[in-house]
């Protein structure tokens, strides 16, 4: 196994793992007995019964050991998968779904989230750590229990670069965080906004590239999800996540949820050098969830430019009059 960049669009990707697909009668690897004899990297609370669980993914992506190993094969650049892949146990109910705990149960989740990022960080080969939750067959689930992942690697996700470049322009234009004026604008305008807790803004973006897709937000400007500023309050993001969710699987059971934080600051080489100076001015973490409610999507057919067939304004209107609490 070993990953590779495409030289035209700077991505990176992961070949040589075969995916497993375990059979639907196989033993939870993440409840069973024998699952509950593997070391955990975190557990809540330390002694007695645990509530939220994170250990080492059973056939990973990325692995700890070894050296980068980064190297040229003529014009292309390859490297040895060293990272990390984790597994973050959300409950230790199997048929119960992330939306279904409350708001103190999704708060220790997200405090899981923090603390894995701020772990993982401190290796300074690791340039990004990326947070992500797959629900549901279509969005790729791999275990029917409720589970997030973690991966930590030694570039930064196609995706995140597009954000650091956008972020870095606009506040070297304006002086002002993107992510903060997308937030006042959505306040002037509220016709996006889903749904408020606290500080933090539950919207459906402006170019939404699916239906319903919903990104949280916390108003004050934060760039590390796993620094939390003081005053802020996670129970409300907590809520907010639980309603969000709730509202979703009334029609999408299916979804990815991605946490969107800087990128590690000790990795200050290659493609990040030119980040250091305004990064925590001008990047803004916050959560992304992509629901699925189309099993077609026209989005390749048309060379990769995101089809929608549902307007962002029409959307909050619709996820706003759903019942949030059930």
């Amino acid at each position: 196994m070993e990953i590779r960049r495409d030289p035209i669009t700077q991505s990176w990707v992961v070949l040589g793992q075969r995916e497993e697909h375990p059979e639907n009668d196989q033993v939870c690897p993440l409840c069973s007995k024998e699952a509950e004899k593997q070391p955990a990297l975190l557990t809540w609370p330390e002694q007695g019964p645990w509530q939220v669980r994170v250990v080492p993914h059973m056939t990973p992506l990325y692995r700890i050991e070894g050296e980068l190993g980064r190297q040229a094969e003529g014009i292309y650049d390859k490297m040895q998968p060293v990272g990390a892949h984790e597994v973050i146990v959300e409950s230790p109910q199997h048929d119960k779904r992330l939306g279904q705990l409350s708001d103190e149960e999704i708060e220790r989740v997200l405090w899981a989230y923090g603390a894995r990022i701020a772990d993982l960080k401190k290796d300074p080969r690791f340039k990004y750590v990326a947070v992500f939750k797959n629900q549901g067959v279509l969005a790729g689930e791999e275990w029917a229990h409720p589970h997030s992942q973690v991966t930590a690697t030694a570039f930064v996700p196609r995706r995140v670069k597009y954000e650091l470049h956008a972020s870095r322009d606009w506040f070297k234009e304006k002086e002002r965080c993107v992510f903060c004026d997308i937030v006042r604008q959505e306040e002037k305008q509220s016709k996006r906004i889903v749904d408020v807790q606290g500080d933090y803004y539950a919207l459906c973006p402006y170019a939404s590239r699916v239906p319903y897709e919903i990104w949280l937000l916390h108003r004050r400007h934060n760039h590390a999800f796993e620094q939390p500023r003081a005053g802020s309050n996670r129970r409300n993001l907590a809520a907010l996540l639980g309603r969000t969710l709730r509202r979703l699987e009334k029609f999408a059971p299916a979804f990815h949820l991605v946490v969107h934080t800087s990128p590690n600051t000790l990795s200050k080489k290659g493609e990040l050098s030119g980040y250091w100076k305004t990064l925590a001015d001008d990047f803004h973490w916050h959560i992304e969830i992509l629901p699925i409610v189309q099993t077609r999507s026209k989005s390749y057919s048309i060379k990769e430019v995101y089809y929608n067939g549902v307007l962002p304004e029409e959307a909050a209107e619709y996820l706003r009059n759903l019942d949030a609490n059930s």
